[in-house]
């Protein structure tokens, strides 16, 4: 099977359709209704066009539900050992236990080892995996699944991946397996994932076993799913309960609406935003989903004493995703993906269109910037240097402590206070560096402190693991203080402080190119890599992650020009940018000295051009036209946020997230808003926003994803 697709349900084949052609200025409540369509031919055509174009919404479903499978070097170059014929279906079982179904045929040896456990009630004990770990034979093929047309669900292990194998056919002959007269028993590991995310869903249901209460209102609007896009509306729902997107999207709507220039709604950031608010805050979509229609009601089987809730349809951002995640390698899919990068992609996207507009009202993504200090100190002869770099989003280490099994054999992790991430983060750290004042490699210290606070503090808790180079998401609970509120002022950074003397730059081995990540240097080269070899690499990959340089190295290392030296134009790092990528960066509002310099200054990276340039906002790239030999240091890059105190923060709203990876399972968001009582806990679940249980709250809490902090 190389594509599973689910074809759309098509409004043309549930309903039959009347043509009216009205003139809403004419009359605004109901219309003017016009003259019959069938006679102008050329109201006719435009209409028929618009009744037969592909939306992006329908465009995208196309996507969601189609998996291309390919095959790969092990399929391809697969080699098998003799074997004798395997037992018939229903006699095989588990070579290492008694399961006769979710089996998985070694194609290289016949071994039958049973699968991971999966959703939906497949059981299995991993003895498949446990095979490969023990062999090291690549290939398996499931039994239950193989059709008479050769087609079968097939896993490469050293990939980590769903496979195809041509020679299907010729390699289960090998073990007496006819495909002409198989018949597929089970399902395939694509049907059960669509299976599960179509059925996914947080629990409904309070502690007593009660359903909770769906809430109807301005700013209680549900968001419907479009496919995995719930990554998304818990984002939306988080930003929208904020004040400043408020003020700044909802009141003038619709006066923006009337004087869009933009010829299209479609292609307007600023229209979406207006009508996102509109939407979610106005409450004129907030009501029960009508009953009738062929919409069947929801209906909760765990609720005994409660009546039935009746959800909302919830508005459907069809447009929005589409625009938002226009030209975007993951959000323009239909495909799960993590809310954090969502948050950083969505805040950057609006940062570039009010830069592009010239929008001289306020930035309300202001509300989460701040400044980092970074602070690098040489243990030989104790000079400093002091680096601030602008973010968005705390990204806290969680550490991993386990504290036993529970019966289902699943790791139980110790419980870690916020406070106790935010030491690790803003705790003092030792690297190998290569001092440019002693000019020797010596033993640092690098330590993070925040340089300024913002009115909205974003933290995101890092509870992962590598396995495969896969991020895997570890349950470890994080707990809160008591009252939810957030005290900061000791982690507050000062800056040079008198009596310590500041390292001199170091630019006689590469002049011109920028400082490099003092830790991820001392990673790379604790490898081997030569110098040279691993300024290239931060170059190429955003000069932060010493993973990705790795990766790139790996990728380059039969470069002709791998170890040549840099070719540097003026003082910039990269080389010349081609006229196309400034002409890119030229239209979204930036000067063409900005442009060239942003792209020499990345490696040519157009995306982390626009990076560059936000960071750099009064960098005006004068000597990307009139090259020197200054050595002046650049402009600081501006940082929003304030350095004053007391710092003291109350959590807003957090977004859960249900899934063994960020990539895939369910978000959903609690936030706190206002009540007749004051204020309390609404789940907004997509389109279902229910009162939150105070005992869900409570553990959910320790196992969120993301906190939103407000200043108070």
């Amino acid at each position: 099977m190389t594509k599973l697709a689910i074809v759309a349900d098509r409004d043309e084949d549930r309903y039959e359709h009347k043509t009216v052609l009205k003139c809403w200025r004419c009359n605004p409540e109901n219309g003017l209704e016009l003259f019959d369509v069938s006679t102008d031919s050329h109201v006719k055509a435009l209409i028929d066009g618009i009744m037969h174009s592909l939306s992006s919404a329908r465009q995208s479903e196309v996507k969601a539900w189609e998996e291309e499978i390919t095959a790969c070097e092990h399929t391809l170059l697969l080699e098998q050992h003799a074997t004798s014929p395997i037992l018939a279906s229903g006699l095989a079982h588990c070579t290492k236990c008694d399961l006769k179904e979710n089996l998985w045929l070694c194609l290289t040896c016949g071994s039958l080892g049973c699968g991971r456990q999966q959703f939906g009630g497949v059981g299995g004990n991993g003895h498949g995996l446990q095979h490969y770990e023990e062999t090291q034979h690549p290939v398996s093929v499931k039994l239950g699944t193989i059709t008479p047309e050769g087609n079968a669900d097939i896993y490469c292990y050293t990939c980590n991946d769903a496979r195809v194998d041509p020679a299907l056919a010729a390699h289960l002959s090998a073990f007496g397996i006819n495909v002409q007269s198989q018949t597929k028993t089970e399902k395939s590991m694509t049907e059960l994932q669509i299976e599960h995310n179509l059925k996914f869903d947080f629990s409904l249901t309070g502690e007593d076993g009660k359903a909770l209460e769906p809430v109807f209102g301005p700013g209680l609007t549900g968001l419907a799913n479009l496919g995995n896009s719930c990554y998304m509306a818990s984002v939306l729902q988080t930003v929208f309960s904020l004040s400043p997107f408020k003020s700044k999207y909802y009141p003038n709507a619709k006066a923006h609406w009337k004087s869009c220039t933009e010829p299209l709604p479609a292609d307007c950031l600023d229209c979406q935003l207006h009508k996102m608010a509109d939407g979610l805050l106005s409450g004129r979509y907030s009501h029960p989903r009508p009953a009738g229609n062929g919409v069947p009601q929801d209906t909760n089987p765990l609720a005994h004493d409660s009546p039935t809730p009746v959800f909302q349809e919830g508005v459907r951002p069809s447009m929005f995703k589409a625009l938002i995640g226009k030209g975007h390698e993951e959000f323009s899919t239909m495909r799960q993906q993590d809310s954090e990068e969502f948050f950083t992609h969505f805040v950057s996207a609006i940062r570039r269109h009010l830069k592009r507009t010239g929008d001289a009202g306020a930035d309300p993504t202001e509300i989460f910037s701040f400044g980092m200090e970074q602070r690098l100190q040489c243990n030989e002869c104790n000079k400093v240097r002091y680096r601030v770099d602008a973010t968005d989003v705390g990204s806290v280490p969680v550490p991993k402590r386990e504290d036993g099994v529970d019966e289902d054999g699943k790791i139980i992790y110790e419980e870690v206070p916020l406070k106790e991430c935010l030491d690790i983060l803003t705790g003092p750290e030792a690297l190998e560096y290569t001092c440019p004042a002693c000019q020797k490699q010596v033993l640092a210290l690098k330590q993070s402190k925040f340089a300024t606070f913002p009115e909205v503090l974003i933290v995101h808790a890092k509870k992962f693991q590598l396995v495969n180079w896969v991020p895997t998401k570890l349950d470890i609970p994080i707990s809160l203080p008591s009252d939810d509120i957030l005290q900061l002022d000791e982690y507050l950074g000062h800056g040079l402080q008198a009596g310590e003397a500041e390292l001199p730059d170091d630019k006689s081995a590469s002049p011109g190119l920028p400082e490099f990540n003092a830790e991820a240097m001392a990673q790379l080269e604790g490898m081997g890599f030569p110098t040279i070899r691993c300024h290239k690499a931060l170059l190429a990959t955003g000069n932060s992650d010493p993973n990705a340089a790795m990766e790139w190295l790996f990728q380059h290392m039969e470069d002709p020009d791998i170890d040549a030296p840099f070719q540097l134009s003026g003082t910039s790092a990269g080389p010349e940018p081609l006229p196309e990528q400034i002409n890119m960066l030229a239209d979204m509002g930036f000067t063409h000295a900005q442009a060239a310099k942003a792209l020499r200054e990345t490696g040519g990276d157009a995306e982390r051009a626009v990076d560059w340039l936000f960071s750099h906002p009064d960098d005006m790239g004068e000597e990307a036209t009139a090259p020197d030999t200054s050595t002046s240091e650049p402009s600081a890059p501006g940082v929003g946020g304030s350095s004053t105190l007391p710092a003291r923060y109350r959590l807003k709203a957090f977004i859960s997230h249900k899934g063994p990876s960020v990539h895939s399972g369910h978000y959903v968001a609690h936030i706190r808003v206002p009540d007749e009582n004051g204020e309390s806990w609404v789940l907004f679940n997509d389109e279902k926003i229910v009162k939150a249980d105070a005992e869900s709250v409570r553990d959910l809490k320790k196992l969120a994803y993301l906190y939103i902090f407000e200043k108070v």
